[in-house]
């Protein structure tokens, strides 16, 4: 069985789409998603499969999450393999080793066009920096993430993709779940 990483998005966030962990881990054994592990209240999973991958994962997750939990919510999933290479192809190290909580990963449903992502860093006042790597974005907010007016929604209209952001300490914390 393959390890996989689902992240939710806009979950439990100023106490809206509440969705408690424990229900999340049984909707996953309850689909046959072995071994389901949560991370924070966030919306981090680790789980294994050997049937559904990427997209199609997402799809059922999203569409037993509405029907079982009655709450609407989007994922992003990775493979442990590709959560590795993410870790690995992060282009900020300085950043990641110095200051991990204002680094953060954007995983998105689809790639982003480099085009979008060079227009989205043009369009920034701020201090931020982004760079772009297939279906993730990598972001700097040397001066704080609740600050910035570089935000999900703002991120989403540029580069036409919905995604979810976790801090670089989260992103390691997920990683350590995996086998």
């Amino acid at each position: 069985m393959s390890t996989h990483i689902a992240l939710l998005r806009a979950i439990n966030v100023g106490g809206h789409n509440k969705i408690a962990m424990a229900d999340l881990r049984d909707l996953c054994t309850a689909l046959g998603l072995g071994g389901a592990t949560s991370l924070l209240q966030s919306g981090n999973l680790v789980f294994r499969s050997d049937q559904l991958m990427g997209a199609a994962l997402e799809h059922l997750l999203e569409v037993e999450t509405t029907k079982r939990l009655n709450v609407s919510a989007d994922y992003v999933v990775r493979s442990a393999t590709e959560w590795k290479r993410i870790i690995a192809r992060n282009p900020f190290p300085e950043e990641a080793k110095n200051d991990p909580g204002h680094l953060l990963v954007m995983f998105l449903k689809t790639a982003v066009l480099a085009k979008r992502v060079d227009a989205l860093q043009a369009s920034l006042e701020g201090p931020e920096i982004i760079r772009g790597d297939g279906k993730q974005l990598y972001i700097v907010y040397p001066a704080g993430i609740g600050r910035s007016k570089l935000t999900t929604a703002l991120i989403e209209k540029k580069i036409a993709s919905r995604g979810t952001g976790r801090n670089w300490n989260t992103i390691l914390k997920v990683a350590a779940l995996c086998p």
